[in-house]
């Protein structure tokens, strides 16, 4: 518990520090650019074939499942270089097991975008076919 009192200052300063994670990540992790890049071409389709607002909500929340997911891992992965800089299994297995939590969300995502754009594009090709 905090015996600070309220500060909007202070508060105002943690989207700063938030503000500079971000940067880091799109700066130093190279999955979390094609991440990025995956989430501007979902959201270019997402305009260009009008998708519902529940559609848009689903996707927003995977998108952001999967950048979350990212900046744990790199968290968890720069906090363990630091506690132990040497080969150690103990870290190798947080690692991996951050890296898998990444993957999982990419895999969600990936379905949910599935299930969103598959009948849209399915029912272009098939009007196309008439």
């Amino acid at each position: 518990m905090s015996t600070e009192k309220f500060s909007i200052k202070r508060r105002l300063k943690s989207f700063v520090y938030a503000y500079k994670g971000l940067t880091f990540l799109l700066k130093y992790e190279h999955n979390t650019r094609i991440h990025l890049i995956v989430a501007v071409c979902v959201f270019i389709a997402g305009f260009l074939f009008k998708i519902t607002k529940i559609e848009w909500i689903a996707i927003i929340f995977a998108i952001g499942f999967v950048f979350s997911a990212e900046i744990f891992n790199t968290s968890i992965e720069h906090l363990a270089d630091v506690v132990y800089s040497k080969p150690n299994i103990k870290i190798k297995i947080v690692k991996d097991l951050g890296s898998a939590a990444v993957l999982v969300a990419a895999i969600t995502a990936a379905i949910v975008g599935l299930i969103v754009f598959l009948p849209i594009i399915g029912g272009m090709i098939n009007g196309m076919g008439e």
